[in-house]
């Protein structure tokens, strides 16, 4: 067999629905149309899953709320709210006094440090000292 063969032996195979596949691989030999019309350890028809339609028709009203009503709001949203806004203000307060744990900032203190043990870098403190 070849390759132009097989390719159209599979393509017939995978676009044939159930009905129409027994009779399209009628038309090849007997051996090689169970293999093809069937799938691997199974005895049914191969067949492509479908969800039925992704598109969800608008209502036409902007947030399911018509003109002139009051919007009603649910149960969870104010919470939501303030959980939201009250953990993000926290947030902003706090951050600014965050320790510095970087290791630019640890390095830059080792080395000085270390260039005043040397004696290299003078004392910026020299009275502080014990």
């Amino acid at each position: 067999m070849s390759f132009a063969s097989n390719v159209a032996k599979r393509v017939l195979a995978k676009s044939a629905t159930s009905a129409s596949s027994a009779s399209a691989a009628s038309t090849f030999s007997s051996s090689s149309s169970t293999a093809i019309a069937r799938r691997t350890f199974t005895s049914s028809v191969r067949r492509q899953g479908d969800h039925g339609s992704q598109y969800d028709p608008s209502g036409g009203w902007l947030f399911g709320v018509k003109p002139g009503e009051k919007y009603k709001p649910e149960g969870w949203e104010k919470p939501f709210f303030w959980g939201f806004c009250g953990s993000l203000i926290v947030f902003v307060c706090v951050l600014p006094f965050k320790p510095d744990t970087s290791i630019q900032t640890w390095a830059l203190e080792e080395a000085r440090r270390r260039l005043e043990v040397e004696g290299i870098l003078p004392d910026p403190f020299p009275n502080s000292k014990q």
